[in-house]
């Protein structure tokens, strides 16, 4: 089940009705509180999530989710406005899983969905990735630095799953992309530095474990 949940009806229709016909199952909602009501009795696979809604915003919304323990980890992909970066980042920072910009077109909405339920796809290995007190647990879907539990979102999951997999190794934006964002991203390289940056922040002074190779991309440095 997706939740959608957008004001403007007629966009709504249209992402309802091509999402069914992606062969998901579908829910509206035209405001906030409606939709907090369905969270107590359902949770949805995925929700798409507006940032301008009347009274409760989205981003508002997504911060409510992400401090409920019940339903932290729906995957989320928020839809900003057309050059509203304020809006991305803040979005990303808050654990948002992906974003679309207004206006954008249905069959990349089907791609963005299908990319992130298939990147949130519980994993069966148990592998366990650890550098400088920097440990990544693939099975439990956790990440310490210096023993504390540090909350990432699935991309910088990923990310960080890379570097540690291959530390020294410098790989490019378009690399990563590719890797984690699969080739049905429609994405840019920007994308990937947006990410960077808050998986930085998070990780606090082991973010600086994570380097910036010039003109190329990034690396985990290892001492």
């Amino acid at each position: 089940m997706i939740f959608c949940v957008e004001d403007d009806e007629s966009i709504q229709s249209l992402e309802l009705y091509t999402l069914r016909g992606a062969g998901f199952e579908v829910r509206g909602f035209m405001d906030g509180d409606s939709f907090l009501e369905a969270l107590h009795t359902e949770k949805p696979e995925l929700v798409i999530l507006d940032v301008m809604l009347p009274g409760i915003s989205g981003v508002e919304l997504l911060k409510q989710m992400k401090a409920s323990n019940d339903i932290r980890d729906i995957p989320v992909i928020m839809a900003t406005a057309k050059g509203s970066e304020y809006d991305k980042i803040q979005s990303l920072d808050l654990g948002a899983d992906d974003y679309l910009v207004k206006p954008f077109g249905m069959m990349e909405m089907v791609s963005r969905v299908k990319a992130v339920l298939r990147r949130s796809a519980p994993k069966q290995d148990r592998e366990v990735l650890a550098a400088n007190d920097l440990v990544l647990n693939v099975a439990e879907h956790t990440v310490t630095a210096g023993g504390k539990r540090v909350a990432l979102t699935f991309k910088e999951f990923e990310l960080l799953r890379m570097f540690l997999s291959a530390p020294g190794v410098a790989f490019t934006r378009e690399k990563l992309l590719d890797a984690i964002w699969d080739a049905e991203y429609l994405g840019e390289t920007r994308t990937v530095d947006i990410h960077i940056r808050t998986l930085r922040q998070k990780l606090g002074s082991y973010g600086e474990m994570i380097e910036t190779v010039r003109n190329v991309g990034y690396r985990l440095e290892v001492n």
